[in-house]
């Protein structure tokens, strides 16, 4: 027996579809070209959600498979490591800095 996957489009997606679809529609469109565009329309977007919930599911899979492996890591080491954060700043802006108040006081002495 084959499983059957499809699901009936929610209320809010066929609505949103239509509107799509009467929003873009041609002076001279039939009722019924309109609710078969409508229907494209309903079609792209289900799509685009499944695509978005595969992404999401993969996306926990990978950060659940790192947790693990961080835990197992932390309890291997049993102790605790120490991030030290050093900030460094580049030397350019300080020396354009410098350069411009040597060229000002330069200016006002001159």
């Amino acid at each position: 027996m084959t499983k059957n996957n499809y699901q009936k489009p929610s209320q809010q997606t066929q609505e949103e579809a239509l509107k799509i679809a009467r929003g873009t529609q041609r002076p001279a469109q039939t009722k019924e070209q309109t609710r078969l565009i409508a229907q494209g329309i309903q079609k792209g977007i289900d799509l685009y959600k499944k695509q978005q919930k595969e992404k999401a599911r993969d996306l926990n899979r990978k950060l659940k498979k790192i947790s693990n492996k961080k835990e197992q890591s932390t309890e291997l080491d049993g102790h605790e490591i120490q991030l030290e954060i050093v900030y460094r700043q580049h030397w350019l802006p300080w020396l354009l800095l410098t350069l411009t108040w040597l060229a000002i006081g330069i200016y006002f002495l001159f």
